[in-house]
């Protein structure tokens, strides 16, 4: 059973660590037994159109005017798993928001680490220079919130995914006990 001081508390996933950001957040809200929202999927599904799309067809503002009223709504939540962009969330007080309504943990691994989990889910298409390109990219944007203040990081360098959850899992518990809630 969850700590009196834990109810309530949602738990933010950010960072990257390459293609299976969202099964490690679903896999943790599973774990938990608690609802999970991904802030750049949502976008997608009330859009019926994806990131990149958005972008194309109605601009850069647009896509961010979409994102912070998803992640607006994301604030009112209690109790749940929250995937957000690090890069998103390094902008404006996002991260100070999301800090106030629960632990905001940022996910990384060694570039290496990165590369290979992306040769795995790309295969062939890890070859091309530019999808290479586009996940080093994403990987710096991300990374603009490690060291912030208000975030814990965890890095994933040496774990498949289980070893991910249960350590995110284990993260978790040990911050609600150094906080006094576990």
């Amino acid at each position: 059973m969850e700590p009196v001081a834990a109810r309530g508390r949602n738990l933010v996933l950010s960072g990257y660590i390459g293609p299976q950001q969202a099964t490690i957040g679903r896999r943790v809200a599973e774990a938990l037994g608690r609802p999970y929202i991904d802030i750049d999927t949502r976008v997608e599904e009330r859009n019926d159109l994806t990131s990149d799309e958005i972008r194309a067809r109605f601009g850069e503002a647009r896509l961010k005017t979409l994102e912070d009223e998803v992640m607006e709504e994301a604030l009112l939540q209690r109790e749940a798993v929250i995937r957000v962009s690090g890069y998103r969330l390094a902008q404006g007080d996002w991260l100070q928001r999301f800090r106030e309504t629960g632990l905001v943990i940022c996910l990384v691994a060694s570039i290496d680490a990165v590369l290979h989990s992306l040769h795995q889910a790309l295969g062939a298409r890890y070859h091309e220079p530019d999808e290479r390109a586009l996940v080093l990219g994403q990987l710096q944007r991300e990374w603009g919130l490690r060291g912030r203040a208000g975030t814990v990081e965890l890095d994933t360098s040496d774990l498949e995914l289980d070893g991910v959850v249960t350590r995110v899992l284990r993260l978790r518990q040990q911050t609600l006990a150094r906080e006094g809630q576990g």
